[in-house]
Formats: structure tokens, sequence, C-alpha cells
């Protein structure tokens, strides 16, 4: 189902059931191309695209000019090759191959900061545009990290198991070249700390928040945001921050601070009250905060590429390696 979505989104630019819609008659020649009486057949995108061609204006108009339908006559070189993924004769005038380590912090921190629990999932994201049949190896500088993963089908399985190194020839394009997940608490650091203070008593609420950087080696915490689910009974917020802007949804009754980037001599904080009606109490309300953040050249598991190597071709690609993480369902009780 994933793969029929990656597909769907590649074609339509997005998977919505309009786009589905206006383009009916492809989503019908995908599916009769990727599924064989109810199992996988043709899943790969390089293939698709030479069988079916995407729905452009160019396409469409070509379609009801000849009354040909999208649908090509000659089976792909690529689909009886060792490497259906990727499709032959791909010639570029620059050669790029970019990686990007993208994690996801999952983490649930109690009132008094301690770790319930911390786990990380993370991709190896690529943007490959390479002539020929190159053949790629990435070592890492601490593979043993990596107990739980899943790869693309160009992984050589065997030569992983044996020396943990990522031996492969890369689709054509962009494709998640590895998945990882690795939830030991001991090897997941937890980059941001909030230290909250939320209670309700006599008719009103005090609010007192602090966020911070923490074992970000150095690195800008960015995009940062908190948002706190208020009681039902809670009316108004009246705050005071000492960096960013904070908005208080009555509909939702969301307290949403906006953070942006946590300067490293200036540390964010948020104090104020809520307004509620006379005579409610609310003094069994403990909101969980949930925390956004984003924090660029950093893989926070300790995840590090250690060399990219290409063979099987005489040029010599611009190779990039990016880290980036994110906050994932990251939670503070209260």
């Amino acid at each position: 189902m994933h793969r029929v979505m990656d597909t769907f989104t590649e074609y339509f630019d997005e998977c919505t059931e309009s786009a589905i819609k206006d383009n009916i008659i492809v989503v019908y020649q995908l599916l009769e191309e990727m599924l064989d009486n109810g199992f996988p057949l043709a899943t790969e995108l390089n293939i698709l695209t030479e069988l079916i061609k995407p729905p452009t204006i160019i396409n469409k108009a070509v379609s009801m000019v000849t009354g040909k339908e999208g649908v090509s006559s000659v089976l792909p070189g690529s689909q009886l090759s060792n490497v259906p993924w990727r499709r032959q004769g791909v010639k570029y005038a620059n050669n790029e191959a970019y990686f990007d380590c993208i994690e996801d912090v999952d983490a649930i921190i109690d009132a008094n900061g301690t770790v319930v629990s911390a786990e990380i999932h993370g991709n190896i994201n690529c943007n490959v545009h390479l002539s020929g049949m190159p053949d790629l190896s990435m070592s890492f500088i601490n593979p043993r990290l990596l107990d739980d993963v899943s790869f693309h089908p160009c992984v050589r399985l065997k030569r992983w198991e044996n020396e943990k190194i990522l031996s492969f020839v890369p689709p054509d394009g962009s494709f998640v070249l590895m998945s990882y997940h690795i939830s030991t608490q001991n090897q997941v650091a937890i980059p941001v700390y909030v230290r909250a203070m939320i209670n309700f008593k006599d008719g009103q609420g005090k609010v007192d928040i602090t966020v911070g950087p923490k074992q970000t080696l150095g690195k800008t915490v960015d995009n940062v945001v908190i948002t706190v689910p208020m009681p039902k009974d809670v009316t108004g917020c009246s705050m005071t921050t000492s960096v960013g802007s904070y908005t208080f949804d009555p509909v939702s009754k969301q307290l949403r601070w906006d953070i942006g980037k946590i300067q490293p001599l200036k540390v964010p904080t948020m104090r104020g009250s809520c307004t509620l009606p006379a005579g409610t109490q609310c003094k069994d309300a403990h909101p969980t905060i949930h925390v956004d953040f984003k924090i660029m050249q950093l893989a926070v598991s300790g995840l590090k590429v250690n060399r990219l190597d290409m063979f099987n071709e005489n040029y010599k690609p611009f190779k990039g390696v990016k880290y980036i993480t994110k906050a994932g369902n990251f939670q503070v009780r209260t």
C-alpha cells in the first residue's frame, strides 16, 4: 500500500481523493501493471514510467489527438534484467548523488524530567542522478547502532550481514535506501529539555514553561513549537514570552508557542495565567505538552557515514550527505 501511494504521489503530485478521481484511467492502468491476480508484480517507479506515461498536459493532448492510450506496447528492458529498479541507458550531464539521513525522535518525559520511553525512527533518503550502471557502497563509522533495519530491494543483504556495508546499484531518482529503528533508551539522546509548571486553582491557571537545548553537539535547534492542550473550561490565556509569540485557540483549547530558533545565550520562557469561569475547579488537570523541533546537520543517534564509493563507472560524481533530526511524537507530562 505504501508503494501504491508513493507511485500515485509521483504521478499526480498528491495522493488524494480528487487526484484519483481526476486521473482514474491512469490509476486503473497503474494497478493493472502493479498487480497480477492480486499479487505485486511491477512496483518500481522506473519501470512504470516507461510503461505508462505520467498524465502531463502534453501527454493528454497527444492521447486526445491520436486516440491512443498512454501505455507502451514495448516491455521495458530493465524489467527483464537483474536490476529491474533501474532503467537502462541513463545519461546525465551532471552526475550527482545526495543522501539525507533523517531521524524522528519519539519520547515521553515525565514531570520530573525522567525519560519514560524514547526511540528513534530513521530513514536514509536518496536522490541519485548518475549515468550508466553505477555500483555504490556506503560504510558507517558506527554500524553496530543499526540492528532493526529494512532495505530497498537494491541493497545486497549478504554484504550487509557480513561486513555492515551497504552495497547497491541505485534506482534513478528519489528513493528510500534504508529505514531503521533504535529503541534502546541509553542510545537515544534527548536533544531538548522542557521544564513546565502548569496548575489550576481558585478559578485561574498558572503557566511557566522553559525550553532549552540539550545534547545537540553545538547544533542550533530550529522550528521549535510548544503546544499545550488546555482543559475545556479554560476561556482565555494571557502570556509573556521572552522569545517568539503565542496564540490561544478558544475552540480547540490549544495554547501554541512558536519559538523558532533557540539562541544559545537567550533561554526561551513563557509565563502567564489562564482564565476560568467563576467557581470552576481543574485541580486534576495535567495537560501533556507536545514539542516540535528540527536540528540540521545532526543525527541524534550518532549514526555517521564514513565512506561513499562508486564502482563500474569512470567519472567522478558529486556526493553529499545531510543529517536532520526532527521531533516525532515528543511529549512532556506535567
